[in-house]
Parts: structure tokens; sequence; C-alpha cells
């Protein structure tokens, strides 16, 4: 009889030994796989659990709060719409090394730990970078304005080299003309803050 309290009590504790065994190792897989989430990661999960429907998160980019409603992704970017007071809501471009936090909802902080099925670079925006965005920009000869480090800027992108842009500076609201450029202005891409189209 003694002997079945025994290996009863070897049992019971090997299980307890298994089980305990089984969190941690579920807890260090856990661990392991946060630990290689990136902040584009995290956006494009709160993205895609959105289900299509507008949401804002407020991004902090160079001491100043933005709400941005994201619609894409690229490698190293994200487009949406700047959501203020104003009803123009125009459409911004934005440097994810520019972001220096994003303020979350307790849904969207949950949201953004799961990983989602467009993580994995398959789609081509996955693999376009900023440098192609801005020549993309520059071939539209569009308006827009560079907030960078040192002030924000209008006018049009006239080149783009692998790590800086020219922007020729005009007035807004005037197409770029020789005449109206007042002059250009070569900024660095790791500067970029934010493009306001």
């Amino acid at each position: 009889m003694r002997w079945n309290n025994l290996f009863d009590d070897l049992e019971s504790q090997l299980e307890q030994e298994l089980s305990a065994e089984d969190v941690d190792l579920r807890a260090e897989e856990e661990r392991l796989r946060l630990g290689r989430l990136s902040l584009r990661n995290r956006l494009m999960s709160i993205h895609e659990a959105s289900g299509g429907r507008e949401y804002s998160a407020r991004f902090d980019v160079g001491g100043s709060l933005f709400r941005i409603s994201p619609t894409g992704f690229g490698r190293d970017w994200m487009s949406g719409t700047l959501v203020d007071e104003s009803s123009r809501r125009p459409q911004v471009i934005l440097p994810l090394h520019a972001v220096g936090g994003v303020v979350l909802d307790r849904i969207q902080t949950t949201a953004s730990l799961t990983e989602s099925p467009g993580t994995a670079a398959g789609r081509l925006a996955d693999r376009l970078g900023i440098a192609f965005v801005l020549r993309d920009f520059g071939r539209r000869r569009c308006s827009l304005d560079l907030v960078t480090t040192a002030g924000t800027f209008h006018g049009t992108i006239d080149r783009v080299g692998r790590d800086h842009c020219d922007l020729a500076i005009h007035e807004a609201g005037t197409p770029r003309r020789e005449s109206a450029v007042a002059h250009s202005r070569i900024v660095p891409i790791d500067q970029l803050l934010l493009v306001r189209l």
C-alpha cells in the first residue's frame, strides 16, 4: 500500500515538473516571437486587425504628435491620411525611422502583438523603399511639403539619389516653373520626418 502512495506521489511530481517545463518553454517561445517583431510588423498587425475600417493612431514625429490614419506600408515607410481639425485631410508618407513613438489604445496594443499574415514580404509594396516613393513623386511633379529636422520646405522633387533628394523650393499653390524656383535644397532622406501632399 505504501509503495502505491510513493509511486503516485512520484508520478504527480513528474507531471508537475513536465508541466512547469512546458509553461517555461511556451513563455520563452513567446519572448522570442515578440523579440523578432519590428515596428512595421506591429503597425501592419493593427492595420489588418482593423479589417478595412478607418482607424487612427497618434505618431510622435520630431517631437510633435500627428494623428494619422494608415492606408498602406512599404519596406521602410507608411502612407496615410493626416487627421486634424481641418476638413482637408492631406495624404502623408511617414518614414518609419522618423517615428519617435506611437500612442495606442488597449485594443490596438493587443492587436499589434499578433502576427499578421501580411507581415511576410510577399507583396511588391513590401519591398519598395522610401527612395522609390520619392522618385515617383518627382516623376509626377507633385507639389509637396517635406517636413525635416531642419524645418518644413515646400516644393517639387527634382531628383532622388540613394540617400538624398533635391527639392526645388517654390511658393505653395504655384506649379514648378524655372522662373518660380527660389532655390534648390538637398535633403538627406534620414533627416526626413514627413512628406505631406
